[in-house]
């Protein structure tokens, strides 16, 4: 495997900044095959060097699985030449080759976001036939009306597609605008799904914010921009699909 800098390992596996990966060093807390290391760029096998941190072995991820709330006006791409993506947002120690969102929210659309280098497991989420479900929090011009839920929750016939049933319920009115919130679940990912649903009715979404993956939540204390390690429990909560 190819060698990386012991400030970026450690800022890696410990969801630390470089900074404070540094500071491990200077202390002196730090060691490679039991010696130690005070120096960033030093160079290691992640694979078969042991690095160790106050005597305890730290062991390497192969792959990596953040959670980003994604700000409005940020792509979800991997590069979009004039546009800040996903992936500029990630603190570049954490950053490996292969990064990207696993899944993607338009340019305006806020929230949830998985990113990985992990291609397998982004099949597992992302595959049609797996039926991921996928929360949202729309806001909308106005109340949707029994007859519209009717349908959006029967599944919906667009002019180019079919719409699966979508679970939807009303939340409350937006405190700075007063616009209605709903609430509304996903089970496919078709292209501009969610405002082209609520548009065949006349209704345009004002904002669309994604809540959730599968049974995962994004976490309430990620500002909007700010991403984080997922760990051993929500990666299971994300396998689990539901």
């Amino acid at each position: 495997m190819s060698k990386l800098r012991m400030d970026k390992f450690l800022s890696s596996q410990l969801n630390l900044s470089r900074a404070d990966a540094k500071r491990l060093l200077r202390e002196g807390r730090v060691t490679l095959n039991g010696k130690p290391v005070r120096k960033g760029e030093q160079q290691l096998d992640p694979e078969a060097d042991a690095v160790c941190l106050d005597g305890t072995r730290i062991g390497y991820a192969a792959h990596l699985y953040l959670m980003l709330h994604k700000p409005s006006g940020v792509v979800s791409s991997t590069d979009s030449p004039g546009d800040v993506t996903v992936v500029d947002l990630v603190p570049e120690p954490m950053r490996r080759p292969g990064l990207f969102p696993a899944g993607r929210l338009d340019k305006d659309t806020t929230g949830f976001v998985l990113l990985t280098d992990d291609g397998a497991f982004a099949h597992e989420i992302l595959a049609p036939g797996k039926h991921v479900p996928k929360t949202y929090h729309v806001t909308l011009t106005r109340r949707v009306t029994r007859d519209e839920q009717r349908e959006i929750e029967a599944g919906l016939d667009l002019p180019d597609a079919r719409l699966k049933p979508a679970a939807l319920r009303f939340l409350h009115d937006a405190p700075d605008d007063g616009l209605p919130v709903y609430e509304i679940v996903l089970t496919q990912g078709i292209y501009h799904q969610i405002k082209r649903m609520f548009l065949h009715f006349g209704n345009p979404v004002v904002r669309l914010h994604r809540v959730s993956i599968g049974a995962l939540t994004l976490d309430p204390a990620l500002a909007p921009g700010d991403c984080r390690l997922l760990s051993d429990a929500e990666l299971q909560k994300l396998r689990s699909k539901n």
